[in-house]
C-alpha cells in the first residue's frame, strides 16, 4: 500500500470494526441529532435531465431539486449495475476483491467488510432499501437493513424522532424499457423520434431513434416517480430534516452507452438537496454546480460523513459532503471486465475534462454479441448497418479491434469519438494519466489482472503476500495489449515467469499478435502443457489465430467441457465464439456441450454463459446467423 503499511491498515480496520466506535459516542451518551437521508436512484440513465442541460428533458421534479441543491457536473459510476452496486455499497473498488468487478459474480469480500447502512444501523438510523441488492458479493443485508425489499418506507420507523436511511430504486429507465413487448406505461405524451440528437457514434436508424425517444419518456415517468417521493416527505413535515440524494446507477440505455467506459456509460447525474437546518454539511451553496470528478466508491465516506458516523479505515472514498477537511479528488477511475457471458478487459481515469481509456484487450471488438444487450432494436439495426457495409467511420470504429489508448477532450467532443491518444502536443497528459491508473491499479492489487476463478482471486487471497508480483503481471498486461510486434521476444520471456498471471498474460499478448507471433509457435506449444488451465486456454487461442488449429482445438474443445473449473470453460466457451467458422471441426463436440449445459437454467449459474455463447457460435456454424462485424 502507499500510505500505510499493510499491518498499520489491518489495525486501523480491525479498529474501526468495533461497535461502539461506530456511533462516535461514547456509552452512556445521548444521541446527538441526525439528519434522515433519503436517496432517489435510476437506473441505467445518463445526465439526460433539463438541470444539466438537456433540451428534450422533461425533468422538472428533479430540475427542482437541483435549483434548491447542488449539481455535481462530473459523477462517475462503474459502467454496469452490480459492480457499480458493490461500490457503493462497500465504499471499494470492485477490483479489490474479485471477481466483483465482473458483471453478475459473488466477490471474494473479507469477513469485516460491511455493508456501510450497517454503520448507519448501528448508530441508531432506521434503514432501508426498496428494493434491489444485486451487490454482487455475499454481504449480510439483514445486518445493513431493517427492511430490504418493496415494503421497505421509512414510514415504519419504529419513532417519528428516529432518524431513516432510505433508498428507493427506479426501475423505470432500465435498459430493458426498450425490449420488444416491455410493458412500462410512462404517463407522459411520447416524444416525437425526429427531435431526438442521435449520437456520432451511432448511425441514424429509426430504432436508434425510436430507442432514443423511449428513454426520454421513461426518464420523465420516472422523474414523476421521484417527485411522488418528495411530495410525501412534505406531506409528513419531514422536508426540513431530510437531505436528499438522486443518482443515476450507471450509463444510458442506447447504444455503447451502458457497460462501456466512455462518457455515455460513466457519467452519470447526481444532485444532492441539503435542507437549511443541515446546511452545514452541504457541498456548496443551494444551485451551486459543482465541476470536480466524484465517484461511487465516494458515497459510503460521504453519507457516514454527514450522519456523523466514523467511518471505517479501508473505505477507497473521499467525502464530497460532510466534511470540511476532506480534498477534492483529482481523478475518477473506473472499469470493464466479463460483461455476462462476454470477456473484455478495460480501465479508465477522468478528471472530469479529459478522459483516458486503456484496452487491455484490443483484439475484442467494443461491440460484443452479448445476448441480453442485443433484444434492443437499436443494436440490431445497427448489426444490420455493420452487416451490409454501410457504417461512417464514426459508427464503424465500435465494430473493430480496438486501440490500446483512447483520449478524449470530454468538452471539445462529448460523444468521444475523436481519439487524441497519438496527438504529440497530448503526450504528457497522456503519460500522465497513464501513470495515475498503474499507480491505482498497483494499489488496489487490481483482480481484473487475474483470469477469472483462479485461487488468487479476493481481497483477501489477492493481498497475501508473495502470493502473486502485480506490479510485474501489470507490465506484461501493457506489454501484451500494446499490439507491437517489437514486444514479440519480451513476452516469449515472460511466458517462461514462475508466476501464473504473468504467463497467461503472456499467452495473452501473444493471442493478440495473431500471425505476427508466429514465431512464438514452440513457446506456445510448451504453453499448452501448463498446469493452469487458464494459461492452457489462452495459449490454444493464440495458436488458433495464427492458423494452427489442429493444435489448438483440442485444448479448447477439453477446457470447454471442463465443467470442474467452469470460468475457465468460460473463458474457452469465448475462445471458440471468436473462432467462428474455424472452430467447424468441434460442431459435434460444441453440439453435445451445448445440450448438456442447456439442462442447467439457473441464471446466476457459470453453465448459462456458456450456453448463450455456444447458442450465438452454433447459429454462426449451423447456418441461422451471420457473425457480427469484427467476430469470427
Amino acid at each position: 500500500m502507499s500510505a500505510l503499511s499493510r499491518r498499520t491498515f489491518v489495525k486501523r480496520c480491525a479498529g474501526s470494526m468495533a461497535a461502539l466506535p461506530l456511533g462516535g459516542r461514547a456509552a452512556g451518551k445521548p444521541s446527538p441529532p441526525r439528519p434522515n437521508i433519503l436517496c432517489l436512484v435510476s437506473e441505467d440513465n445518463g445526465p439526460l435531465l433539463g438541470c444539466y442541460g438537456d433540451p428534450l428533458a422533461r425533468t422538472p421534479n428533479l430540475d427542482g431539486l437541483a435549483r434548491k441543491g447542488v449539481v455535481f457536473e462530473s459523477c462517475y459510476a462503474m459502467p454496469v449495475c452490480a459492480p457499480s452496486r458493490f461500490t457503493l455499497i462497500s465504499g471499494m473498488y470492485p477490483a479489490t476483491c474479485g471477481p466483483a468487478h465482473n458483471m453478475r459474480a459473488a466477490g471474494k469480500i473479507p469477513p469485516w467488510l460491511k455493508a456501510f447502512p450497517a454503520y448507519l444501523r448501528q448508530a441508531g438510523y432506521y434503514t432501508t432499501n426498496n428494493s434491489k441488492t444485486d451487490y454482487n458479493a455475499p454481504f449480510d443485508v439483514r445486518e445493513a437493513w431493517n427492511v430490504c425489499g418493496k415494503k421497505g418506507e421509512w414510514r415504519d420507523r419504529p419513532s417519528p424522532e428516529t432518524p431513516f436511511f432510505s433508498v428507493y430504486n427506479h426501475e423505470m429507465t432500465h435498459e430493458s424499457c426498450l425490449f420488444p413487448n416491455d410493458k412500462r406505461a410512462p404517463r407522459m405524451s411520447p416524444t416525437d423520434p425526429a427531435r431526438v440528437r442521435v449520437r456520432l457514434y451511432q448511425p441514424d436508424t429509426p430504432e436508434i431513434r425510436a430507442d432514443l425517444a423511449r428513454q426520454y419518456d421513461c426518464i420523465a415517468e420516472m422523474d414523476r416517480q421521484c417527485g411522488e417521493k418528495l411530495t410525501a416527505l412534505e406531506a409528513a413535515g419531514l422536508a426540513d430534516d431530510t437531505i436528499v440524494f438522486y443518482y443515476g446507477d450507471n450509463g444510458g440505455v442506447s447504444p455503447r452507452s451502458k457497460r462501456f467506459l466512455h462518457e455515455s456509460g460513466t457519467h452519470v447525474p447526481l444532485i444532492v438537496y441539503v435542507p437549511p437546518k443541515w446546511r452545514h454539511l452541504a457541498p456548496a451553496s443551494p444551485g451551486a454546480r459543482i465541476a470536480s470528478p466524484v465517484h461511487f466508491v465516494d458515497f459510503a465516506a460521504t453519507l457516514l460523513a454527514m450522519a456523523g458516523v466514523r467511518r471505517p479505515a479501508y473505505l477507497q472514498g473521499i467525502p464530497f459532503a460532510g466534511d470540511p477537511e476532506a480534498k477534492p479528488r483529482t481523478y475518477a477511475f473506473c472499469s470493464r471486465d466479463r460483461m455476462d457471458e462476454r470477456y473484455d478487459m478495460v480501465r479508465s481515469v477522468t478528471d472530469g475534462r479529459w478522459l483516458y481509456i486503456r484496452n487491455f484487450r484490443p483484439e475484442i471488438p467494443y461491440v460484443e454479441p452479448l445476448s441480453y444487450m442485443f433484444r434492443a432494436r437499436g443494436y440490431q439495426s445497427w448489426a444490420k448497418l455493420a452487416e451490409q457495409g454501410k457504417l461512417t467511420p464514426a459508427t464503424a470504429m465500435f465494430w473493430g479491434r480496438k486501440p490500446a489508448d483512447e483520449l478524449y477532450d470530454i468538452k471539445a467532443d462529448p460523444d468521444n469519438v475523436v481519439n487524441l491518444a497519438d496527438r504529440p502536443e497530448q503526450a504528457g497528459r497522456l503519460a500522465a494519466m497513464r501513470q495515475a491508473l498503474a499507480a491505482q491499479m498497483i494499489e488496489n492489487r487490481d483482480n481484473g489482472l487475474l483470469p477469472e476463478g483462479c485461487e488468487l482471486e479476493g481481497y483477501e487471497a489477492s493481498r497475501r503476500p508473495g502470493a502473486w508480483p502485480v506490479e510485474r503481471v501489470l507490465a506484461t498486461a501493457l506489454l501484451a495489449s500494446d499490439q507491437r510486434a517489437e514486444n514479440l521476444g519480451a513476452l516469449c520471456r515472460a511466458a517462461g515467469d514462475e508466476s501464473m498471471p504473468v504467463r497467461w498474460w503472456a499467452a495473452t499478448g501473444l493471442a493478440i499478435l495473431e500471425k505476427r507471433a508466429a514465431d512464438a509457435a514452440p513457446v506456445l506449444e510448451k504453453l499448452l502443457g501448463d498446469p493452469s488451465g487458464f494459461v492452457r486456454v489462452a495459449a490454444a487461442d493464440a495458436l488458433a489465430r495464427q492458423g494452427r488449429i489442429e493444435r489448438a482445438l483440442p485444448a479448447l474443445a477439453q477446457a470447454m467441457q471442463d465443467l470442474g473449473s467452469p470460468w475457465c470453460s468460460l473463458q474457452a466457451c469465448n475462445a471458440l465464439d471468436r473462432l467462428g467458422e474455424a472452430a467447424r471441426p468441434l460442431l459435434p463436440s460444441i453440439q453435445a456441450f451445448a445440450k448438456r449445459v442447456a439442462q442447467d437454467e439457473s441464471f446466476s449459474s457459470p453453465q448459462a454463459y456458456p450456453r448463450r455463447i455456444l447458442g450465438h457460435l452454433l447459429d454462426v456454424l449451423e447456418g441461422r446467423a451471420q457473425p457480427l462485424a469484427g467476430q469470427g
